[in-house]
């Protein structure tokens, strides 16, 4: 029973017994309780004099991996101080170590320290504050209030490793990189012979072109390889995330866009990122380990959107990306998405469609019915014929199945249109 509530009663008990029988050796013994009241209501602090300090580490890490969350009470008062604390935690936190609450006596200018490990899904998680209730040393009375305690951390998607995918936009930029160009300059692959100019490096004279012409001598010239401007187009749209058993196929898309990011940024390309389905959400190109931080800490707070404008593709802001760039659009593709994506390759983009299967993954989760055969199949031929018209249409689609590799699946896509896909481009 509550201290305050105990003591209450004795008096009310006590002073009505004294009323009743008129005799007053029973308020002689309401004396001690008076005192003992009124020496906790004296003592009682009027404020909370309490600072709170966070630390969180690492303020990024990737699923699976752990965050250690420190919080340093300091009491600021004259007095001891008994504190309650119960640290706030953000939604989908779960605590795999440490304890989040504590009971602790606290003389004035002295300090307490509460850790704990957490693990979280992907996402952002800000903390903004730590219940702290104050109660004087009698233990009657009690002052709670929540003390500012910023801190906050980000888990990243966990990206699979790619190999460098050859892709083939028809414009580059003018930098060192794995995209053959069709010019002549710094490379390592043969290009071509032409006759030898002034101050071209000996070690590039053709010898044996000289030895039909010894008249004249030749070089040798080598393929420019360079860099592209590539934007990877991650599909958000509510209609497009299917879940079942609490799994979301929009987690395989993200993965993915964070994997093709860290190749393309690794291979030397500049990569940009757009959230389709909620808005606006842009990541402007770049390049490099600071450019991959961008996207990632985008992709990590990546989820379904209810924007209405952007239900359909019909809205797509092509202008965001650089004429005759590679685009890369990662969704399970709905049927009315097929003529925007015709009109990108039509002004000239390099586009390439990682889709994640939707119909195999619901399968994997489906309970057993008769009728269940007969559904994939009809499901099956209508993803069938929904992205043969795109390879018609000379767009390069990766047709993933989510519980097989995503590296063997793009390589495989890449390497058909390589051979000869109508959506590899020339550089210029």
């Amino acid at each position: 029973m509550n201290r305050v509530l105990l003591a209450g009663l004795l008096i009310f008990a006590l002073l009505a017994a004294g009323l009743a029988a008129l005799d007053g050796r029973f308020l002689l013994l309401l004396i001690p309780l008076l005192i003992y009241v009124g020496a906790a209501l004296l003592r009682m602090p009027e404020e909370i004099a309490v600072r709170a300090y966070r630390d969180v580490r690492p303020l990024a890490a990737q699923e699976g991996e752990c965050i250690t969350v420190g919080l340093h009470l300091v009491n600021t008062g004259p007095e001891t101080a008994l504190l309650e604390v119960r640290d706030a935690l953000p939604e989908r936190l779960r605590v795999l170590a440490g304890e989040t609450e504590q009971l602790v006596a606290l003389p004035a200018g002295a300090a307490t320290h509460l850790e704990y490990v957490v693990e979280a899904p992907r996402g952002s998680y800000e903390f903004q504050s730590v219940l702290v209730a104050v109660s004087e040393t009698l233990g009657l009375f009690r002052r709670a209030a929540r003390l500012p305690a910023y801190g906050g951390f980000s888990i990243m998607p966990r990206a699979p490793r790619l190999r460098s995918l050859e892709i083939r936009p028809r414009r580059t930029l003018g930098f060192a990189g794995p995209i053959p160009s069709r010019q002549s300059g710094v490379g390592v692959d043969f290009f071509g012979v032409r006759e030898y100019q002034p101050g071209d490096p000996l070690r590039r004279v053709n010898w044996r072109a000289m030895a039909r012409r010894p008249d004249r001598p030749y070089t040798t010239e080598f393929e420019q390889e360079r860099t592209a401007d590539v934007g990877l187009i991650l599909d958000v749209r509510r209609q497009s995330v299917f879940e079942m058993e609490g799994i979301s196929l929009l987690e395989y898309g993200v993965q993915a866009t964070a994997a093709l990011a860290e190749s393309l940024l690794r291979d030397g390309h500049r990569v940009g990122l757009l959230l389709y389905g909620r808005g606006i959400e842009w990541v402007f190109p770049g390049y490099g380990r600071v450019q991959r931080e961008h996207i990632l800490r985008a992709l990590a707070n990546a989820g379904p959107g209810d924007s209405q404008v952007f239900a359909s593709l019909d809205f797509f802001p092509a202008r965001l990306f650089p004429p005759r760039s590679q685009l890369i659009f990662i969704s399970p593709l709905q049927s009315d998405d097929l003529g925007m994506l015709f009109r990108l390759r039509a002004h000239g983009y390099a586009v390439l469609v990682v889709s994640p299967d939707p119909v195999a993954f619901e399968v994997a989760h489906l309970p057993a019915d008769p009728l269940l055969p007969v559904a994939i199949r009809l499901a099956q031929l209508e993803r069938r014929l929904l992205l043969q018209q795109l390879r018609q249409g000379g767009i390069a689609v990766a047709d993933w199945q989510v519980q097989r590799s995503l590296d063997e699946s793009l390589h495989a896509t890449v390497a058909r249109a390589v051979r000869g896909g109508p959506w590899v481009g020339r550089a210029p």
